[in-house]
């Protein structure tokens, strides 16, 4: 069943209508805030709907004075839908329905109730609702099986994605939020103001969050949490566990929801992924109202959650451990920042600038980006079709090097790099021929292997284990592993010298998850750099070896 973006549910508005004049049935401290400039929210009783006109008529001419709630809720060609998500609701959901203004009604495509397998009559209440009132725009959906806060949002954005709307408000049906107000919450995002729109409690236009009659606990713990997040995430939320949200669905597309939880920290991790995305976040006042409704949410389990997913998005996003709800943002092999790194060193090998450079195994093109700025002329390859930064490049060539280097129209190189690249290479002697070939005269390579004989695997061997894992010394993609020695003899046979040789770092700072400008991390990797100069075979994370061919004649 269809109906015209234009009309609107009358019919729906006789189960608790609001005319000019009616008081809000809505708690005493809840006044809904006017949009006429003329007219705030002041001490007292609830306004009533049509309040302020008459100020509004002082001001305005009548041929061109407009309703602001009209304005507001105008949807400007946009595709909305109001997403209800209910479970045992059968108390409030009735109320939440009829308290949606005549204006939203008339703007909004769908209202959509995602009734989370309730126990009780929820559904057949809201059934015999569209029913009753033959209200086309309300639309009611049933899951078989319970599927979690998280899940059930999931399921209503997926919904809507599928439908190509462009704009989705979240309600709770238990009236815990207002719907008067739905209007403020889609209106930034119609404008194209924001990606993403929050409704704040902790705001003081409705009086706060302890007038709604917020638990003094739960709001000490929301305070704490939010102080949190902010910290840890870069932002400055007044609270990031409001329920009342509205969301572009450009951006929504845009997140990857397969593997976030179904839990109620949901609203968290789509807050990192917004941020992290870059998207934009607006805060609008909203009133607090707690009552009889019953809280399905343990406050100590979700303080856990919620700091427990901080901490995992930073795990991913330092490239310590990949974490599955935001493996989008784990980068496999990272910059590592630290002093004593393999990218520190290799930063050092091209300082000069001005140099022609083959990266061979060049990724995504972060460590090209930042060693082109010094005017070196970076050609990258590498099994990737297409690199994330192809502007790092003069060239990207996409191809594999089990069998040698491909052709690169005679191009003759100053530097060549040869980063974590030999381990994953069957026959790598094969490769390095290649590259002597490709030298210019006095060019040179660096050459960066891990080093197989690191305590860590020592230990590791002694305990009888030898585990591959998704990265590092026993990286599992590795065909090939080298000692001191035995990386050494490879340049050697292949007719090189080596002219230098620098040992990395174990990188504490990966495996903790922590930032490399961490004060502690800074002294740690000073001391290990002190003590792997002394015992390289032992300590050293990779060895590096700078190299000349002993002939560069072009054999």
């Amino acid at each position: 069943m269809s109906i015209s973006p234009g009309s609107v549910p009358q019919s729906l508005h006789v189960v608790s209508p609001l005319v000019e004049g009616d008081v809000l049935d809505y708690p005493e401290n809840v006044r809904l805030m006017s949009t006429s400039p003329s007219v705030q929210p002041q001490d007292g009783n609830s306004p009533t709907v049509g309040e302020g006109d008459a100020l509004d008529r002082q001001v305005f001419p009548a041929s061109a004075r407009r309703d602001p709630e009209e304005e507001l809720a105008d949807c400007r060609g946009k595709r909305i839908g109001i997403l209800i998500v209910a479970y045992n609701a059968v108390t409030t959901l009735k109320g939440v329905l009829s308290r949606i203004t005549p204006h939203v009604w008339k703007n909004v495509e769908e209202v959509m109730i995602f009734d989370d397998a309730s126990q009780d009559a929820t559904y057949e209440l809201a059934v015999g609702l569209k029913a009753l009132f033959q209200t086309a725009k309300l639309h009611v959906l049933k899951h078989d099986a319970n599927l979690g806060y998280g899940g059930n949002q999931k399921a209503g954005y997926q919904y809507l994605i599928e439908k190509g709307f462009d704009i989705v408000v979240l309600l709770h049906g238990d009236g815990q939020y207002a719907p008067e107000i739905l209007s403020h919450l889609y209106h930034p995002l119609v404008t194209g103001a924001a990606d993403a729109v929050f409704g704040s409690r902790m705001m003081k236009t409705y009086g706060g969050a302890l007038k709604g009659k917020m638990p003094l606990y739960k709001y000490v713990g929301n305070r704490i949490l939010t102080w949190f997040e902010n910290g840890a995430l870069g932002m400055n939320l007044t609270e990031f566990h409001s329920g009342y949200r509205a969301y572009s669905l450009a951006a929504l597309r845009q997140i990857d929801f397969s593997k976030m939880t179904n839990d109620f920290h949901f609203d968290t991790e789509i807050i990192i992924k917004l941020h992290h995305q870059s998207f934009r976040i607006h805060e609008v006042p909203i009133p607090t109202y707690y009552g009889n409704e019953i809280c399905y949410v343990n406050g100590m389990k979700y303080a856990k959650n919620v700091f427990r997913a901080v901490r995992r998005y930073h795990g991913t996003v330092r490239s310590g451990k990949r974490a599955a709800e935001f493996s989008e943002y784990f980068i496999h092999y990272p910059i590592k920042k630290s002093k004593y790194s393999s990218h520190y060193y290799s930063q050092q090998f091209l300082a000069q600038g001005h140099q022609d450079v083959l990266e061979l195994g060049c990724g995504e093109g972060f460590f090209a980006r930042s060693v082109a700025e010094h005017g070196n002329r970076i050609t990258g390859i590498d099994t990737l079709p297409k690199p994330a930064d192809p502007e790092a490049f003069e060239n990207f060539i996409s191809a594999d090097l089990s069998a040698g280097l491909p052709d690169l129209d005679g191009k003759r190189f100053d530097k060549i790099l040869l980063m974590d690249v030999l381990e994953h290479i069957s026959a790598p002697q094969v490769v390095l021929r290649d590259c002597r070939k490709v030298l210019k005269p006095h060019g040179l390579i660096l050459v960066c292997v891990p080093n197989i004989a690191n305590i860590s695997v020592r230990l590791m061997l002694l305990a009888g284990r030898f585990n591959y894992t998704e990265r590092g010394i026993l990286d599992r993609t590795h065909l090939r592993f080298f000692t001191r020695k035995t990386a050494h003899q490879m340049l050697t046979d292949n007719g090189y010298e080596v002219v230098r040789e620098m040992s990395t770092v174990i990188p504490t700072e990966l495996a903790l998850g922590v930032s490399a400008d961490n004060a502690f991390m800074i002294a740690a990797n000073r001391i290990l750099a002190f003590f792997t100069r002394f015992m390289r075979g032992l300590l050293a994370y990779q060895h590096i070896l700078i190299a000349r061919p002993v002939k560069n004649d072009g054999n």
